[in-house]
């Protein structure tokens, strides 16, 4: 008898089932690379577009597919091994990035996930005290975050009031935009019925003494909430509220912790006007143009050996530098709970090696404290695309 006329021997159950996992691992590894990833919002940075609970798939397509840079990595993970601190990845190889073709260019008022740059080493000890639980990564496993981009490379922007303003023109908030605001009340009322079903998500805080000097009529008691401009509005209709009054940051009132740090008098509603670094465009080095683009020289823009002393003089690889030209482009992100996002106002601009996709739809909304177990599931969310 033949070789060829012999019964090819069964699979076993274990083999079977093991060449089942191998294959679904690696068609789920090339799927989320390739084309979209699942995340989580985990914060109220992003509210009321997106709420904590809403799981999201990102396009990575929209932007184009990166490389991987650190390619020894557990598949399916980020930066930890499920479930444990372990890390999931070694960092003895890493490779170029590229990016493959995309649909489009990253737009104004897209709702972008981008891995953070200031977990770069060189970064970590500035913002640590800033942002909990920041640790250095490789760019690709950098954490992720989401965030509505205000302004592409080559803009100016300034926000005047809490209003941004791009090339000197006031552009389309988005629908769902969030403020802070002060509600007086003549009495203390009920949370959950009064806020929560009005669509007030975060915990409101109770306002009794002074809170600060942007209140007006501070003696007043009640309670500061981050909502929507139609939402304070309804607040308005109740007969114990007496009054409802946006709060902003007055101009001149300097933030020390808004980027750059160096930079006096600007703060988280009245910022700018700064310039969008742009590929090919070429600056001076000026003691303020240091101010402003000094860290994105030095670790962001793939130049080595970058020395900035004071903030007057760069080398790079030890050669002085009286102009600097942009290696890639840069983009302004900020959430849409505008006093409640850590997001480009405190800690710069995010390179375009640092985009990750395009936020589309979500298809999976719970929320974290809901009234009853009935309503575990915000089922009006599902299968939203995000706008």
């Amino acid at each position: 008898m033949s070789s060829s006329s012999k019964k090819t021997k069964p699979k076993s159950a274990l083999r079977e089932w093991v060449d089942s996992i191998v294959f679904a691992v690696v068609a789920a590894t090339l799927i989320r690379w390739l084309f979209f990833e699942a995340f989580v919002i985990p914060t109220p940075s992003m509210e009321n577009s997106l709420l904590v609970g809403d799981y999201l798939f990102v396009s990575k397509m929209h932007y184009g597919t990166r490389t991987p840079v650190t390619p020894l990595q557990v598949p399916l993970t980020h930066q930890h091994i499920w479930m444990t601190r372990i890390p999931s990845y070694l960092d003895w190889i890493q490779l170029p990035q590229y990016r493959l073709p995309g649909f489009s260019d990253v737009k104004r008022g897209d709702a972008v996930v981008f891995n953070l740059p200031v977990e770069h080493p060189g970064q970590v000890a500035k913002y640590s005290a800033s942002l909990p639980d920041l640790h250095a990564h490789p760019i690709d496993l950098r954490v992720n975050y989401i965030k509505r981009c205000v302004a592409i490379a080559g803009d100016k922007l300034e926000i005047i009031d809490g209003q941004v303003y791009i090339n000197d023109q006031p552009q389309e908030n988005p629908p769902r935009l969030e403020n802070e605001y002060f509600v007086a009340t003549t009495t203390a009322v009920n949370e959950e019925k009064v806020f929560k079903e009005n669509g007030v998500t975060e915990q409101p805080r109770r306002y009794v003494e002074t809170y600060n000097d942007t209140i007006p009529e501070n003696d007043q008691s009640g309670y500061i909430i981050f909502t929507t401009e139609a939402i304070a509005e309804k607040l308005k209709s109740y007969d114990f509220v007496t009054s409802v009054q946006q709060i902003i940051a007055p101009k001149g009132a300097a933030d020390y912790s808004i980027y750059p740090s160096s930079q006096t008098g600007w703060n988280k509603d009245n910022y700018g006007p700064v310039v969008l670094p742009a590929k090919g465009a070429t600056i001076p080095l000026t003691p303020e143009n240091i101010r402003l683009y000094g860290e994105v020289i030095k670790y962001y823009d793939w130049n080595d050996n970058v020395e900035i002393v004071g903030d007057s003089i760069v080398t790079i690889d030890g050669q002085t530098v009286r102009e600097y030209t942009f290696k890639q482009d840069y983009y302004f992100m900020m959430g849409d709970n505008r006093h409640n996002s850590a997001d480009s106002r405190y800690w710069g601009f995010v390179p375009k090696d640092h985009i990750v996709g395009k936020a589309v739809f979500v298809w999976m909304s719970i929320d974290p404290n809901p009234t009853s177990i009935l309503h575990k599931i915000r089922w009006d969310r599902v299968f939203r695309t995000v706008k």
